[in-house]
């Protein structure tokens, strides 16, 4: 009898203990796979200097005329993390990239990291957006613009 009430707790201690550590350890999965799943929804594509010249234009050898490198419309968005207006227009975009997923691409320029871009370019303001239809030249737009109005531009210019 006395072996069994010392036994006892320590049966139900190590139960407890083990189904936590099955619960922590399928709860990190399920993190991990939402994390994943969170990070194939979100379209809007961050482009570093040598991703651009791959995939949007390759200004270091040819500044002198803009040839698009892309096999869909675009959007660049130049922005700053410390900008207000900058982060205020992201879940915008974010938005506007799911729901026009696989007809135009949205791209982000971090202005602080990418220099050479943005020099190029001559960003002066944030956030700018240029938009890049296929057989046109680039529009520009500056400043935080409403959703509104960008999926105007995106359906008349990007998507005509």
């Amino acid at each position: 009898m006395r072996i069994l009430r010392m036994i006892l707790p320590l049966i139900f201690v190590a139960l407890f203990v083990t189904s936590c550590g099955a619960r922590a350890e399928g709860n990190a999965e399920e993190s991990k796979d939402k994390k994943t799943n969170e990070s194939e929804k979100r379209a809007v594509i961050t482009l570093s200097t040598d991703e651009f010249v791959k995939k949007v234009a390759d200004f270091r050898s040819n500044a002198q005329e803009w040839k698009y490198l892309g096999d869909k419309p675009a959007i660049l968005d130049f922005y700053a993390d410390w900008c207000i207006y900058c982060k205020k227009l992201t879940p915008i975009l974010e938005e506007l990239a799911k729901e026009y997923d696989g007809k135009i691409y949205i791209y982000k320029i971090d202005t602080e990291k990418e220099r050479e871009i943005a020099a190029a370019f001559g960003i002066r303001a944030l956030p700018t957006l240029l938009f890049i239809p296929m057989n046109e030249d680039p529009q520009i737009a500056q400043g935080a613009v409403p959703k509104d109005e960008l999926k105007k531009i995106i359906d008349s210019l990007l998507l005509k």
